[in-house]
């Protein structure tokens, strides 16, 4: 498997964005994601110049990632409007020469009481049917994040299987979280639900409480029980470190190399990177 990051972990701490890629590639990661906004002033001269570094440095982009809450919004134009916006983070993905677009969907409103829920889950099945034909129109996936909190729209595992189900196209599958497996008190077995429907892979650590993306080592998450079962599902791809803000923000270079040294050993004594 390839071991990738996702570059916001440099841009949380001002590190430019071509440099903040060199230095993904000399650190040694095999490749990276890229979180970037493609309707945000510029982002069309962010896209080509992170293109170019990238094909420059070798370092293939894997996945771009968005965040796209208003999928599932009471108010239809807010929906089209994150409709629109899915679709341009897939044209921006075909551009970079992506495998996937990660799309983190969002929670349920008003904790279930005005909105009927069932409503919002066929908001987010519709508009994954739409993306998921966009999707394979542009040679990508779409993987969709899977969040540990209470009022998340996939919250665990059952929840994602049903949901896959019901959108029913080939190019919308599961993206794992291990730490978000973990906060989501899913044990590694239950990952043989998702065998030949996960797309792609976060790796971090967490406190066991609460949402935290630390370097594997710094929490209490199991890694190689989770790692066998990803493997049990025939997933082949890409492993990609996520990272939040650095307790010291000033040594952001030192949080990139100790996560990417501690991921680099687990994946080996696995047998899943060299």
């Amino acid at each position: 498997m390839k071991l990738g990051m996702i570059n916001s972990a440099w841009e949380q701490h001002g590190v430019e964005l071509i440099a903040g890629l060199r230095k993904t590639k000399e650190i040694g990661f095999d490749a990276v994601d890229i979180f970037q906004d493609p309707l945000d002033p510029g982002a069309d001269d962010r896209i080509a110049r992170t293109g170019a570094a990238c094909r420059e440095l070798g370092l293939p982009i894997i996945s771009v990632v968005g965040v796209s809450l208003g999928l599932i919004d009471f108010n239809p134009s807010v929906r089209k409007f994150h409709l629109e916006r899915s679709r341009a983070y897939l044209d921006m993905g075909r551009k970079l020469g992506a495998k996937n677009y990660l799309l983190v969907i969002g929670e349920y409103l008003w904790q279930k009481e005005v909105i009927p829920p069932e409503a919002q889950w066929e908001w987010g099945v519709e508009a994954l049917k739409d993306l998921g034909s966009h999707a394979a129109r542009n040679g990508l996936e779409i993987v969709l994040e899977l969040e540990p909190f209470h009022l998340s729209l996939l919250g665990n595992v059952g929840e994602m299987c049903r949901f896959l189900y019901d959108v029913a196209h080939p190019a919308v599958k599961a993206n794992v979280d291990i730490s978000h497996m973990l906060l989501s008190k899913t044990p590694p077995a239950e990952l043989s639900k998702l065998t030949g429907r996960v797309g792609h892979v976060h790796i971090s650590d967490c406190d066991g409480k609460k949402h935290g993306d630390l370097p594997p080592g710094r929490g209490v998450v199991p890694f190689r029980p989770y790692l066998e079962a990803i493997r049990g599902t025939g997933f082949n791809g890409a492993v990609s470190v996520e990272l939040e803000y650095s307790p010291d923000p000033s040594r952001i270079e030192d949080w990139v190399r100790e996560a990417y040294s501690a991921t680099a050993k687990l994946l080996r004594e696995s047998g899943l990177r060299k």
